[in-house]
Protein backbone atom coordinates (compact mmCIF):
# COMPACT_ATOMS: atom_id res chain seq x y z
CA UNK A 1 0.00 0.00 0.00
CA UNK A 2 1.53 3.25 -1.39
CA UNK A 3 1.52 6.59 1.39
CA UNK A 4 1.59 8.89 -2.08
CA UNK A 5 4.15 10.91 -0.21
CA UNK A 6 6.01 12.96 -2.37
CA UNK A 7 10.15 12.57 -2.43
CA UNK A 8 11.79 15.55 -2.99
CA UNK A 9 14.52 14.98 -5.67
CA UNK A 10 15.89 18.04 -4.59
CA UNK A 11 16.34 17.74 -1.18
CA UNK A 12 16.24 13.63 -1.08
CA UNK A 13 13.36 13.93 1.73
CA UNK A 14 10.28 12.97 1.73
CA UNK A 15 8.08 15.77 2.41
CA UNK A 16 6.13 15.21 5.49
CA UNK A 17 6.45 15.71 9.34
CA UNK A 18 5.12 15.05 13.03
CA UNK A 19 5.22 15.28 15.91
CA UNK A 20 6.65 12.35 18.38
CA UNK A 21 4.98 9.49 16.87
CA UNK A 22 6.00 8.38 13.62
CA UNK A 23 3.42 7.47 10.87
CA UNK A 24 3.24 3.48 9.62
CA UNK A 25 4.95 4.73 6.60
CA UNK A 26 8.21 5.55 8.47
CA UNK A 27 8.84 8.66 6.20
CA UNK A 28 9.26 12.03 6.70
CA UNK A 29 10.84 13.93 9.62
CA UNK A 30 9.52 13.52 13.45
CA UNK A 31 10.30 16.21 15.34
CA UNK A 32 9.82 16.41 19.43
CA UNK A 33 8.39 19.69 19.88
CA UNK A 34 5.02 21.36 17.98
CA UNK A 35 7.09 23.70 16.12
CA UNK A 36 5.83 27.22 14.63
CA UNK A 37 4.42 27.90 11.42
CA UNK A 38 7.74 28.38 9.46
CA UNK A 39 9.05 25.52 11.12
CA UNK A 40 6.39 23.17 10.10
CA UNK A 41 6.52 24.17 5.97
CA UNK A 42 10.14 23.38 6.39
CA UNK A 43 10.37 20.13 8.27
CA UNK A 44 7.46 18.98 5.33
CA UNK A 45 9.21 20.11 2.93
CA UNK A 46 6.36 22.25 1.69
CA UNK A 47 8.69 25.68 1.47
CA UNK A 48 7.99 25.69 -2.80
CA UNK A 49 6.46 27.98 -4.70
CA UNK A 50 3.63 27.62 -7.56
CA UNK A 51 2.86 29.10 -10.69
CA UNK A 52 0.42 29.42 -13.08
CA UNK A 53 1.55 29.49 -17.26
CA UNK A 54 -1.16 29.60 -20.52
CA UNK A 55 -1.04 26.34 -22.28
CA UNK A 56 0.43 26.26 -25.91
CA UNK A 57 -1.43 24.49 -28.58
CA UNK A 58 1.58 23.09 -31.15
CA UNK A 59 0.25 22.88 -34.35
CA UNK A 60 1.22 20.70 -37.62
CA UNK A 61 1.98 24.10 -39.16
CA UNK A 62 1.59 27.29 -38.71
CA UNK A 63 2.60 29.21 -35.12
CA UNK A 64 2.00 27.74 -32.26
CA UNK A 65 -1.01 29.73 -30.14
CA UNK A 66 -0.85 30.63 -26.47
CA UNK A 67 -4.24 29.78 -24.85
CA UNK A 68 -5.70 32.35 -22.76
CA UNK A 69 -8.57 30.25 -21.03
CA UNK A 70 -6.51 27.33 -19.93
CA UNK A 71 -3.17 26.96 -17.99
CA UNK A 72 -1.28 24.57 -16.43
CA UNK A 73 0.40 24.88 -12.45
CA UNK A 74 4.16 23.93 -11.67
CA UNK A 75 6.71 24.07 -9.09
CA UNK A 76 9.47 26.54 -9.79
CA UNK A 77 11.97 24.38 -7.19
CA UNK A 78 11.54 21.25 -9.80
CA UNK A 79 9.44 22.39 -12.35
CA UNK A 80 7.34 19.43 -12.47
CA UNK A 81 3.82 20.49 -13.60
CA UNK A 82 1.27 19.50 -11.13
CA UNK A 83 -2.23 20.52 -13.14
CA UNK A 84 -2.19 20.72 -16.64
CA UNK A 85 -5.86 22.32 -17.11
CA UNK A 86 -6.67 24.69 -14.97
CA UNK A 87 -8.81 27.97 -15.81
CA UNK A 88 -7.26 32.06 -16.02
CA UNK A 89 -9.64 32.67 -13.05
CA UNK A 90 -8.01 30.22 -10.84
CA UNK A 91 -5.72 31.73 -8.31
CA UNK A 92 -3.21 29.38 -6.22
CA UNK A 93 -3.13 29.62 -2.49
CA UNK A 94 0.48 29.32 -1.95
CA UNK A 95 1.35 26.62 0.75
CA UNK A 96 2.68 29.53 3.06
CA UNK A 97 -0.76 31.57 2.44
CA UNK A 98 -2.24 27.72 4.09
CA UNK A 99 -0.43 28.03 6.96
CA UNK A 100 -1.40 31.88 7.07
CA UNK A 101 -4.56 30.87 7.42
CA UNK A 102 -4.49 28.38 10.05
CA UNK A 103 -1.92 30.94 12.05
CA UNK A 104 -4.69 33.03 11.85
CA UNK A 105 -6.91 30.83 13.94
CA UNK A 106 -4.09 30.34 16.47
CA UNK A 107 -3.77 34.34 16.85
CA UNK A 108 -7.47 34.02 18.77
CA UNK A 109 -6.49 30.39 20.11
CA UNK A 110 -3.19 29.74 21.08
CA UNK A 111 -4.16 26.37 22.09
CA UNK A 112 -3.65 24.82 18.63
CA UNK A 113 -0.92 22.70 17.37
CA UNK A 114 0.62 21.50 14.19
CA UNK A 115 0.73 17.58 14.38
CA UNK A 116 1.40 16.27 10.92
CA UNK A 117 1.99 18.03 7.25
CA UNK A 118 3.02 16.59 4.37
CA UNK A 119 2.55 17.01 0.24
CA UNK A 120 1.35 14.20 -2.09
CA UNK A 121 2.26 13.06 -5.31
CA UNK A 122 4.19 15.65 -7.16
CA UNK A 123 3.13 18.13 -4.65
CA UNK A 124 0.07 18.90 -6.21
CA UNK A 125 -1.95 18.28 -2.89
CA UNK A 126 -0.96 19.10 0.63
CA UNK A 127 -2.20 18.64 4.25
CA UNK A 128 -1.67 20.11 7.35
CA UNK A 129 -3.63 18.75 10.66
CA UNK A 130 -3.60 20.68 13.65
CA UNK A 131 -4.36 19.52 17.45
CA UNK A 132 -6.75 21.15 19.23
CA UNK A 133 -6.62 21.95 22.68
CA UNK A 134 -10.07 20.13 24.03
CA UNK A 135 -11.43 16.44 23.70
CA UNK A 136 -14.13 14.27 23.12
CA UNK A 137 -14.75 13.35 26.58
CA UNK A 138 -17.20 10.37 27.49
CA UNK A 139 -18.93 11.50 30.27
CA UNK A 140 -17.01 12.89 33.36
CA UNK A 141 -14.72 10.01 33.49
CA UNK A 142 -10.95 10.51 31.71
CA UNK A 143 -11.78 8.68 28.63
CA UNK A 144 -10.66 11.07 25.92
CA UNK A 145 -10.64 11.43 22.27
CA UNK A 146 -8.29 13.42 20.42
CA UNK A 147 -9.69 16.05 18.13
CA UNK A 148 -8.01 17.47 15.25
CA UNK A 149 -8.64 20.38 12.40
CA UNK A 150 -7.32 19.39 9.04
CA UNK A 151 -6.60 21.36 6.15
CA UNK A 152 -6.31 19.88 2.54
CA UNK A 153 -5.66 22.06 -0.45
CA UNK A 154 -4.91 21.13 -4.48
CA UNK A 155 -2.46 23.25 -6.95
CA UNK A 156 -3.93 21.05 -9.72
CA UNK A 157 -7.47 22.56 -9.62
CA UNK A 158 -9.19 19.52 -8.63
CA UNK A 159 -10.27 21.12 -5.21
CA UNK A 160 -10.94 23.86 -2.89
CA UNK A 161 -8.74 24.48 -0.04
CA UNK A 162 -11.12 22.69 2.54
CA UNK A 163 -11.01 22.55 6.44
CA UNK A 164 -12.95 19.44 8.18
CA UNK A 165 -13.04 18.87 12.12
CA UNK A 166 -11.67 14.86 12.63
CA UNK A 167 -10.19 12.58 15.29
CA UNK A 168 -8.07 11.40 12.34
CA UNK A 169 -4.63 12.04 12.42
CA UNK A 170 -3.44 12.55 8.71
CA UNK A 171 -0.62 10.77 7.88
CA UNK A 172 -0.85 10.17 3.99
CA UNK A 173 -3.18 10.16 0.83
CA UNK A 174 -5.53 7.22 1.94
CA UNK A 175 -6.15 8.49 5.63
CA UNK A 176 -6.63 12.38 4.11
CA UNK A 177 -9.30 10.71 1.53
CA UNK A 178 -10.88 8.86 4.92
CA UNK A 179 -10.88 12.01 7.03
CA UNK A 180 -12.55 13.99 4.20
CA UNK A 181 -15.29 11.12 3.75
CA UNK A 182 -17.84 13.50 6.69
CA UNK A 183 -18.94 16.03 4.30
CA UNK A 184 -21.47 17.57 7.42
CA UNK A 185 -19.24 19.48 8.40
CA UNK A 186 -16.78 20.63 5.70
CA UNK A 187 -15.94 24.16 4.53
CA UNK A 188 -14.50 24.68 1.50
CA UNK A 189 -12.28 28.25 0.35
CA UNK A 190 -12.50 29.37 -2.84
CA UNK A 191 -9.15 30.37 -4.51
CA UNK A 192 -10.00 33.62 -5.64
CA UNK A 193 -10.98 34.39 -1.55
CA UNK A 194 -8.17 37.07 -0.13
CA UNK A 195 -6.93 37.11 3.05
CA UNK A 196 -9.39 39.44 4.73
CA UNK A 197 -12.33 37.24 3.77
CA UNK A 198 -10.47 34.04 4.71
CA UNK A 199 -9.66 36.07 8.40
CA UNK A 200 -13.54 36.44 8.80
CA UNK A 201 -14.07 32.58 8.37
CA UNK A 202 -12.26 31.50 11.40
CA UNK A 203 -14.76 31.74 13.78
CA UNK A 204 -17.48 29.51 11.50
CA UNK A 205 -14.16 26.82 10.92
CA UNK A 206 -13.68 26.36 14.69
CA UNK A 207 -17.52 26.52 15.45
CA UNK A 208 -17.68 23.74 12.55
CA UNK A 209 -15.33 21.68 14.90
CA UNK A 210 -17.49 21.99 18.31
CA UNK A 211 -20.33 20.95 16.42
CA UNK A 212 -18.65 18.01 15.45
CA UNK A 213 -16.88 17.36 18.17
CA UNK A 214 -19.86 17.96 20.70
CA UNK A 215 -21.85 15.94 18.40
CA UNK A 216 -20.10 12.73 18.89
CA UNK A 217 -19.27 13.47 22.69
CA UNK A 218 -23.25 13.23 23.65
CA UNK A 219 -23.36 9.80 21.61
CA UNK A 220 -20.18 8.40 23.15
CA UNK A 221 -21.87 9.82 26.77
CA UNK A 222 -25.33 8.74 26.13
CA UNK A 223 -23.75 5.22 25.07
CA UNK A 224 -21.25 5.06 28.20
CA UNK A 225 -25.02 5.41 30.08
CA UNK A 226 -27.01 2.85 28.53
CA UNK A 227 -27.14 -0.69 29.68
CA UNK A 228 -26.28 -4.02 28.65
CA UNK A 229 -26.10 -7.45 29.70
CA UNK A 230 -23.13 -9.89 29.21
CA UNK A 231 -25.43 -11.98 26.55
CA UNK A 232 -26.15 -8.95 24.63
CA UNK A 233 -22.99 -7.87 24.76
CA UNK A 234 -22.08 -11.31 23.67
CA UNK A 235 -24.87 -11.52 20.67
CA UNK A 236 -23.78 -7.50 19.55
CA UNK A 237 -20.54 -9.07 19.26
CA UNK A 238 -21.26 -11.73 16.72
CA UNK A 239 -23.50 -9.59 14.93
CA UNK A 240 -20.51 -6.84 14.40
CA UNK A 241 -18.04 -9.62 13.54
CA UNK A 242 -20.15 -11.61 10.93
CA UNK A 243 -20.87 -11.12 7.54
CA UNK A 244 -23.09 -13.68 5.81
CA UNK A 245 -26.33 -12.66 6.08
CA UNK A 246 -28.30 -15.62 6.49
CA UNK A 247 -26.17 -16.31 9.86
CA UNK A 248 -27.09 -12.94 10.92
CA UNK A 249 -30.73 -13.65 10.73
CA UNK A 250 -30.46 -16.67 12.52
CA UNK A 251 -28.37 -14.91 15.25
CA UNK A 252 -31.28 -12.49 15.40
CA UNK A 253 -33.35 -15.19 15.34
CA UNK A 254 -31.68 -17.18 18.09
CA UNK A 255 -32.19 -20.26 15.84
CA UNK A 256 -29.27 -23.10 15.60
CA UNK A 257 -26.67 -23.08 13.00
CA UNK A 258 -23.51 -24.05 12.77
CA UNK A 259 -20.56 -21.21 12.69
CA UNK A 260 -17.07 -22.10 12.39
CA UNK A 261 -14.35 -22.55 14.86
CA UNK A 262 -12.31 -19.84 13.92
CA UNK A 263 -15.23 -17.11 14.11
CA UNK A 264 -16.10 -18.89 16.87
CA UNK A 265 -12.69 -17.79 18.83
CA UNK A 266 -13.01 -14.61 17.53
CA UNK A 267 -16.00 -13.82 18.58
CA UNK A 268 -14.85 -15.36 22.50
CA UNK A 269 -11.49 -13.45 22.29
CA UNK A 270 -13.46 -10.32 21.46
CA UNK A 271 -16.15 -11.20 24.35
CA UNK A 272 -13.13 -11.54 26.63
CA UNK A 273 -11.93 -8.17 25.96
CA UNK A 274 -14.99 -6.78 26.37
CA UNK A 275 -14.76 -8.60 30.30
CA UNK A 276 -11.97 -8.40 31.41
CA UNK A 277 -9.38 -5.56 29.67
CA UNK A 278 -8.52 -2.88 31.86
CA UNK A 279 -9.97 -0.37 30.17
CA UNK A 280 -13.44 -2.18 30.06
CA UNK A 281 -13.49 -2.17 33.79
CA UNK A 282 -14.43 1.95 33.54
CA UNK A 283 -17.28 3.11 34.88
CA UNK A 284 -17.58 4.04 31.00
CA UNK A 285 -17.38 0.87 29.90
CA UNK A 286 -18.00 -1.85 32.29
CA UNK A 287 -22.00 -3.39 30.93
CA UNK A 288 -22.42 -0.70 28.78
CA UNK A 289 -23.13 -0.17 25.32
CA UNK A 290 -20.03 2.43 24.79
CA UNK A 291 -17.57 -0.67 26.31
CA UNK A 292 -19.31 -3.24 23.33
CA UNK A 293 -17.98 -0.52 20.82
CA UNK A 294 -14.82 0.02 22.52
CA UNK A 295 -14.66 -3.83 22.85
CA UNK A 296 -14.86 -4.72 19.00
CA UNK A 297 -12.46 -1.39 17.83
CA UNK A 298 -10.06 -2.24 20.54
CA UNK A 299 -10.10 -5.84 19.45
CA UNK A 300 -8.81 -4.49 15.65
CA UNK A 301 -6.30 -2.22 17.02
CA UNK A 302 -4.71 -4.28 19.98
CA UNK A 303 -5.58 -7.78 20.00
CA UNK A 304 -5.52 -9.22 16.17
CA UNK A 305 -2.09 -10.11 14.78
CA UNK A 306 -1.65 -8.50 11.74
CA UNK A 307 1.29 -9.31 9.29
CA UNK A 308 2.68 -6.00 8.72
CA UNK A 309 2.07 -2.38 9.83
CA UNK A 310 0.79 -1.62 6.55
CA UNK A 311 -1.88 -4.42 6.22
CA UNK A 312 -3.27 -2.86 9.90
CA UNK A 313 -3.46 -0.09 8.46
CA UNK A 314 -5.61 -0.53 5.63
CA UNK A 315 -7.58 -2.88 7.57
CA UNK A 316 -8.66 -0.51 10.03
CA UNK A 317 -8.74 2.70 7.88
CA UNK A 318 -9.18 2.04 4.50
CA UNK A 319 -12.27 0.18 4.09
CA UNK A 320 -10.58 -3.35 5.11
CA UNK A 321 -12.40 -5.71 7.33
CA UNK A 322 -11.61 -3.83 10.61
CA UNK A 323 -13.33 -0.57 8.83
CA UNK A 324 -17.08 -2.32 7.48
CA UNK A 325 -16.84 -4.80 11.10
CA UNK A 326 -16.64 -1.42 13.21
CA UNK A 327 -19.25 0.50 10.90
CA UNK A 328 -21.37 -2.75 11.87
CA UNK A 329 -20.61 -2.49 15.33
CA UNK A 330 -21.04 1.09 15.36
CA UNK A 331 -24.40 0.94 13.93
CA UNK A 332 -25.76 -1.82 16.06
CA UNK A 333 -24.59 0.34 19.04
CA UNK A 334 -26.11 3.04 18.10
CA UNK A 335 -29.50 0.90 17.37
CA UNK A 336 -29.31 -0.31 20.66
CA UNK A 337 -29.48 2.61 22.66
CA UNK A 338 -32.22 4.11 21.33
CA UNK A 339 -34.58 0.55 20.93
CA UNK A 340 -32.72 -1.42 23.66
CA UNK A 341 -32.28 -5.39 23.13
CA UNK A 342 -34.88 -5.38 20.48
CA UNK A 343 -32.43 -3.44 17.89
CA UNK A 344 -30.27 -7.44 18.30
CA UNK A 345 -33.87 -9.31 17.42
Amino acid sequence: MSSNINYNLLTEKHSFFAVNLPAWHGLGQIVEDYPTSAEAIQFAGLDYRVEKRPNTQILPVGPNRTSKESFFTYRTDSMQVLGDHVGHKYKIIQNGEAFDFFDSLIGEHTGIKYETAGALGNGERIFITALLPDYIRIGNSDDVIKKYLLLSNSHDGSSALTLTPTDIRVVCGNTLNHALKDKSNTLKIKHTLNAESRLKLADKVLGFSRKSASSKQELFTHWSKTRIRDHEVKKLIRLAMTSNKETIDKIRLEQEFIQSTYMNNIVDTVFSYAMGTESQLLDTTKGTVFGAYNAVTGYFQNVKAYKSSEEKAKSILFGGDAYTKSLDCFKLCNDFARYGADALN
